[in-house]
C-alpha cells in the first residue's frame, strides 16, 4: 500500500472527510511531484479514496508529468482557492497540516468544515519508515556523496576561501548529476567551533582543520555527510579531538537497532565524550532523521524516548566545538535494519592531512 492509499485509510477510520495537504514536501511523498510553488498556492486535496493536486499554472506540465494523481492547473490573475474549495466539497471534519497552513489561508476554509483535524504528525509518521524503493534512492545519495569526498581530496589547498571550497563540492555534486541535498557548509580554523556558520571569505591556513558538511540528492531523497580534514601536519591537540569523536561515532552507530531508543543512541555517543572531559563541549543531538528532507523525524535527542524501527534512516554526528579554536564533528547515514545499524556514507572518516 502506498503512501496516500495509508492516508486515505487513516482519515477513513478518523471520520476525516477531506483534506488538504501543502508543505511540498508533504506533497512529493504522497504524489510523487515536488516543486516550490513560492508564493502562489499549491495543494493536494484528498478526499475519499480520490485525490487532486492544485499547481500554479507554470507547474503544470511538471505536475501530469510526475504526479500519481488527477492535476488541476490555475492561472496568474485566478482565485484558486475556488479550485481548492470546489474539489473539497463541503467536509464536516477537514484535515489540514496546522504547521504549514497561514492564518490567511486558514481564514479561506474556516467555514467550509466544523472541525480541523492536523494530519501532519501523520504524514511525518508515514514518512518516518522508508519503503524499500526509498532506502535505494538513499543508497545512491550516499554512493555520490562518498565520491565527492573521494575527489574533493585532490581540489583542496591552502590559500582558498570557504566559499571557493563549497563551490568545489557543489560542482563535484553537479558533474554526478545530482543536487545538494542543503547548503553546503564548509568551516575552517576557528570557524569549524560554529556547527551551522555559512561558508565565508576566510582564506584556508597551514594548521587549520577543515570542517565539510554536505550531501548529494538523488530522486528526491537526501544524503548528509561530515568530515574533517587539516591543512598541513596535525597537532596532537587535534588528533586527539578526532580520536574521541570518531569513538563516540561508532559508539553510537553500534547502538543504532530496532527497540533502541534514540536517547539511548545519543547517550552511547555523549558517554565516551563525557569520559574524556569534553562533555560540555556536546552541544547538539546525535542526529536526526533523513529522507526527502535532510532534517526529518526522528529526532536523536537526548533522553529522547521515540524507538528505532526497521527502515528508518537517521545521521550519526557526534561533535566537539572549543570556541576561538575549531571543532571536529564526524557524520555518516545509517539505516536501521533487523541485525542493527547499517552505514549508508563510507567515505575515509580519519583526519586526512592536506600538503
Amino acid at each position: 500500500m502506498g503512501p496516500l492509499a495509508r492516508l486515505q485509510e487513516w482519515m477513513v477510520a478518523q471520520g476525516v472527510d477531506a483534506a488538504l495537504v501543502t508543505n511540498p514536501v508533504s506533497i512529493a511523498y504522497l504524489s510523487g511531484f515536488r516543486a516550490e510553488p513560492m508564493e502562489r498556492l499549491m495543494g493536494l486535496v484528498v478526499r475519499g479514496r480520490d485525490a487532486a493536486l492544485v499547481v500554479p499554472g507554470l507547474e503544470e506540465e511538471s505536475a501530469r508529468a510526475a504526479a500519481s494523481v488527477e492535476v488541476v492547473a490555475w492561472r496568474d490573475g485566478e482565485d484558486p482557492w475556488a479550485l481548492v474549495r470546489r474539489a473539497l466539497g463541503s467536509p464536516r471534519r477537514l484535515g489540514v497540516e496546522k504547521a504549514d497552513l497561514t492564518l490567511a489561508a486558514w481564514e479561506r476554509l474556516s467555514d467550509l468544515a466544523e472541525v480541523a483535524e492536523d494530519v501532519g504528525p501523520t504524514i511525518r509518521q508515514l514518512r518516518i519508515r522508508k519503503q524499500r524503493s526509498e532506502i535505494e534512492c538513499l543508497e545512491v545519495a550516499a554512493r555520490i556523496t562518498d565520491r565527492v569526498t573521494d575527489r574533493l581530496l585532490g581540489e583542496v589547498r591552502a590559500g582558498q576561501t570557504e566559499l571557493e571550497v563549497a563551490a568545489a563540492i557543489d560542482r563535484l555534486i553537479a558533474l554526478e548529476g545530482a543536487m545538494p541535498s542543503f547548503p553546503t557548509l564548509v568551516q575552517s580554523g576557528p570557524n569549524s567551533a560554529r556547527p551551522h556558520l555559512r561558508p565565508s571569505s576566510r582564506r584556508l591556513a597551514a594548521g587549520d582543520l577543515l570542517l565539510l558538511d554536505f550531501g548529494a540528492a538523488h530522486g528526491g531523497y537526501c544524503a548528509d555527510t561530515t568530515r574533517v580534514w587539516v591543512l598541513g601536519q596535525a597537532t596532537d591537540r587535534q588528533r586527539e579531538l578526532h580520536r574521541v569523536v570518531l569513538a563516540a561515532h561508532d559508539a553510537a552507530v553500534a547502538a543504532v537497532r530496532p527497540g533502541m531508543r534514540v536517547g539511548e543512541v545519543d547517550e552511547a555517543a555523549r558517554a565516551v565524550i563525557r569520559a574524556a572531559g569534553l562533555g560540555d563541549l556536546f552541544i547538539h543531538r546525535v542526529g536526526h532523521g533523513l529522507g526527502l528532507e535532510a532534517h526529518e523525524a526522528p529526532s536523536l535527542d537526548p533522553g529522547g524516548d521515540t524507538v528505532l524501527e526497521e527502515g528508518m534512516v537517521v545521521t550519526i554526528e557526534p561533535g566537539v566545538y572549543l570556541p576561538g579554536w575549531g571543532g571536529v564533528r564526524i557524520e555518516d547515514d545509517v539505516v536501521v535494519e533487523q541485525d542493527g545499524g547499517r552505514m549508508l556514507t563510507a567515505a575515509d572518516r580519519r583526519l586526512l592531512q592536506i600538503a
